[in-house]
């Protein structure tokens, strides 16, 4: 197996014997890790996971898997294996950073080539842009509802000063880089989970656990699995390698898939299903800001809504590193930290749009649910390239143009054809079985709302990019492994 080389790409400086304290502003970008800056171990990625997946978003999509009509255990059923399912493609997509030691949209260049690979990795940071600007939302009027506790009157200067100051709050730790996230996200972890553990004793009393509904339908089975799996797991499979890369290339890969499945998934399924206790007791419990604490004592409040405000906080960090990871990978020659400002920049645009405009968050949360059809279907070509390649990459070749060569996933003019192929008929796959407010596709339509949207765009990229490119990709692990 190739070793990992110490490439510089896009302006970033490295060097082996650089301090890594958790207060030095990270300056690699996705060249990859030499072994002498590798340390730590799995258990890091749990700590992780766990920390950006303790946040009242959890809550609020568990409040929505009842809105469907669920009574609170067929709720329950359908949380765990929705996010079983989510979070074993973001344990799968962690196993290959240890090996290469870069990011994950720099080793999808494997399966798409050095070009072809600069799509999916744009249309991630778009997504993640998105997932910020919500984000950033959702901080700004828990900010805007804690001063009105205070008794502030919030005009139109006030907004705007709230924003500054999310803003200014929300580039503090994707600005300084890996290992300070890293620290910090272990200690949210704690925090976070202390904080919900007191919200779930004050919800449980209220809460109707003894209705017992009708067995949901297929349909509602269908869209209800559709949504945990790509607002969970599914939607933080293409940042596995990015927090993984700095693990010791050794690490045993069974401990990096459960470290980093397990860290997401479970807070995931125990917040949701405080979520789904939620909304067993109010009718308003997808709003987190307004609607959710109303069950809440008025004491409990206040310190809700900050934890609100941190545990957002915390997801847009991790979502904002791994977006100016994505956003290098698309090949522009600029620094991973001057990315974090490109991206505050925008998601501080989209909020002062969405604050004065009622419409806009339900136009965003509409194009987060179309933007996630990508996802599957790239996220089974990528696997589907590791598994063929038995995890062998000859890494130099991820970075031709800082080789100076063009290195053996080349193929035409950078691009692989059979990558590129397989993910697009994976989106038409999905899109002819989506069921959603924008769009309803007439696989989906016939079926009277079946949507099999994430699970068929998966089966059919990963199935014609097994019949297209297996001895091509067989043959490259061979060449890698005798190399």
């Amino acid at each position: 197996m190739a070793e990992a080389t110490t490439t510089a790409p896009h302006g970033s400086t490295t060097d082996p014997a650089a301090p890594t304290s958790v207060f030095t502003v990270e300056q690699r970008g996705i060249d990859a890790v030499p072994a002498a800056e590798r340390q730590g171990g799995p258990g890091r990625l749990f700590g992780l996971w766990a920390g950006t997946n303790t946040t009242v978003f959890t809550v609020v999509y568990g409040a929505l898997v009842v809105s469907f009509g669920l009574s609170f255990w067929y709720a329950v059923a359908l949380i765990v294996v929705g996010n079983v399912l989510g979070f074993t493609v973001t344990g799968l997509t962690s196993l290959q950073g240890p090996l290469t030691g870069t990011s994950t949209h720099s080793v999808s260049r494997a399966a798409f080539g050095p070009r072809g690979g600069k799509l999916p990795a744009l249309l991630s940071w778009v997504m993640l842009v998105g997932f910020e600007a919500g984000g950033m939302v959702l901080i700004v009027l828990a900010g805007l509802a804690l001063l009105d506790q205070a008794g502030i009157t919030t005009g139109t200067p006030v907004k705007i000063l709230v924003i500054a100051v999310a803003a200014g709050l929300q580039m503090l730790l994707p600005l300084s880089g890996y290992h300070l996230i890293m620290k910090v996200q272990k200690y949210f972890a704690w925090i976070f989970a202390a904080m919900f553990t007191v919200m779930a004793f004050l919800v449980a009393p209220k809460a109707d656990f003894t209705a017992h509904g009708a067995a949901p339908s297929l349909v509602t089975i269908s869209l209800v699995l559709a949504m945990v799996t790509a607002s969970g797991g599914l939607s933080w499979a293409d940042m596995g390698s990015d927090y993984s890369r700095y693990l010791p290339k050794d690490s045993a890969p069974r401990k990096v898939f459960a470290c980093a499945a397990l860290g997401g998934m479970v807070p995931n399924i125990l917040l949701q299903i405080l979520g789904a206790a939620v909304a067993t007791a109010t009718t308003n419990a997808a709003d987190p800001i307004s609607g959710l604490p109303e069950i809440l004592p008025g004491w409990f409040i206040t310190p809700y809504l900050l934890l609100a405000i941190v545990s957002l906080l915390a997801v847009n960090t991790t979502d904002m590193y791994s977006s100016g990871l994505n956003l290098l990978a698309v090949g522009i020659p600029i620094k991973r930290w001057m990315v974090v400002f490109i991206d505050l920049t925008l998601c501080t645009a989209i909020t002062l749009w969405a604050v004065f405009s009622a419409d806009f968050y339900t136009l965003l949360s509409n194009f987060l649910s179309l933007i996630v059809l990508w996802l599957g279907p790239w996220a089974a070509v990528y696997l589907t390239d590791w598994w063929l390649r038995r995890g062998r990459y000859d890494v130099p070749s991820l970075f031709p143009r800082e080789t100076g060569r063009d290195g053996i996933y080349w193929h035409k003019g950078g691009v692989r054809p059979a990558g590129l192929t397989a993910v697009l008929l994976g989106f038409v796959a999905a899109v002819l079985w989506v069921d959603s407010t924008v769009f309803v596709g007439p696989l989906s339509k016939a079926a009277n709302g079946l949507d099999l949207s994430v699970f068929a765009g998966a089966l059919v990229a990963g199935v014609v990019y097994w019949l297209l490119a297996r001895r091509t990709v067989r043959a490259e692990a061979e060449l890698t492994h005798s190399a």
